[in-house]
C-alpha cells in the first residue's frame, strides 16, 4: 500500500510540464516541442522572427502564411494575461493571422484580439508495419533542388489553399535553405490520366519533420480536382516507410482523420486553437 503525503503551500508536484522536465517525460510534451521545432524550422529559414521562452515558442514568418505564423505553448500557463502582455509586442508590426496552439483549454481571449479556430485532433501511431496497401496510385518523388522546392511551394499555396502566397516569389513558404535541413523532407506527386496513362503537373505535396525523436506528417495538401485517387495515402505511406522506428504525430483536420486512423493513427487529445488578425498590407 502506499501511502501518500499531504503537499503543503511550498511542495512543489511534478507536473510533467517544468522547463528541465525531459522532452520525454510524455508524448504529448515531446509533441509540443516537436510542433514548436518544425515552425521555428520554417519561419527562421525565410528569415522570420523566432523567440524561445520557458512557456511559448513563436515563430513567425511576419506576413501571411496560413498556418505556418504560430505561437505553441510549452506548458499550461499560470496567469493568461502575463502570458499575451509578452506576445503582444512580439506580434506589432506584422501581417497575416498569427495562430496560438494550446494543448490545455484556455479561458475566453476574445478581450485580448484573439478569435477561436478550432479544436483539432492530434493523433499519434506508435511503430508499426502497414497495412495492407490500396490500390495503386502514384508514388511521391523527393524534392531535391530549389527549382522543384518552388513547384511543391505552388502546389502547397493552390491546394491548401493559401491564396496569399499563390503566384508570389517563391521560397516565401518553403526557403530553399530547409533542403540542406536534414529533418526536413519534401516530396511531390502527379496525376496519371486514365486514357494516356501521362503524367500530368504535380497535383500533392507533402512534407515530413523528424525531431525530438519523433516524425510527423507535418504539411499535406491535394489540389481538389485530384483528391480521392489515393495520393493523401501514398505521401503517408511514404513518409512513414523513412522512419518505421518513431513514433509519429500530425494534427489532422476531422476531414482527413479517418485516413490516419486507417494507417494505424489514433486519436490522443484536441488543441485549442486561437488566431489574432493582422493587418493584410503587402509583405515588402
Amino acid at each position: 500500500m502506499v501511502t501518500a503525503t499531504p503537499a503543503t503551500a511550498e511542495t512543489h508536484l511534478t507536473d510533467g510540464w517544468e522547463p528541465a522536465t525531459p522532452h520525454a517525460d510524455s508524448l504529448c510534451r515531446r509533441f509540443v516541442h516537436h510542433w514548436a521545432e518544425q515552425n521555428v524550422a520554417f519561419a527562421a529559414a525565410a528569415g522570420g522572427t523566432v523567440v524561445r521562452t520557458d512557456r511559448f515558442v513563436l515563430a513567425d514568418y511576419g506576413y501571411p502564411t496560413g498556418f505556418f505564423n504560430g505561437v505553441v505553448l510549452l506548458a499550461p500557463p499560470r496567469n493568461w494575461d502575463d502570458v499575451l502582455d509578452e506576445l503582444d509586442p512580439l506580434l506589432a508590426g506584422g501581417t497575416g493571422d498569427v495562430m496560438l496552439w494550446s494543448l490545455w483549454p484556455t479561458p475566453d481571449l476574445h478581450r485580448r484580439g484573439w478569435s477561436l479556430m478550432g479544436h483539432p485532433p492530434l493523433l499519434l501511431r506508435p511503430p508499426a508495419e502497414l497495412a495492407p496497401a490500396p490500390p495503386p496510385a502514384p508514388t511521391p518523388r523527393v524534392v531535391g533542388t530549389a527549382a522543384d522546392l518552388a513547384v511543391w511551394e505552388d502546389v502547397a499555396a493552390r491546394a491548401y489553399p493559401l491564396p496569399e502566397l499563390v503566384g508570389g516569389q517563391a521560397g516565401r513558404l518553403a526557403s530553399p535553405t530547409l533542403l540542406a535541413d536534414e529533418r526536413l523532407a519534401f516530396r511531390i506527386s502527379d496525376d496519371i490520366s486514365d486514357d494516356a496513362g501521362v503524367l500530368r503537373t504535380p497535383v500533392s505535396v507533402s512534407a515530413h519533420f523528424v525531431a525530438h525523436d519523433l516524425g510527423s506528417l507535418a504539411f499535406g495538401a491535394t489540389l481538389p480536382t485530384s483528391r480521392g485517387r489515393g495520393h493523401w495515402a501514398q505521401h503517408a505511406r511514404a513518409r512513414l516507410r523513412t522512419r518505421p522506428d518513431l513514433w509519429h504525430s500530425g494534427i489532422f483536420s476531422d476531414d482527413s482523420r479517418p485516413l490516419a486512423e486507417a494507417l494505424g493513427f489514433v486519436p490522443i487529445v484536441r488543441f485549442t486553437l486561437w488566431h489574432r488578425p493582422r493587418s493584410t498590407r503587402e509583405h515588402r
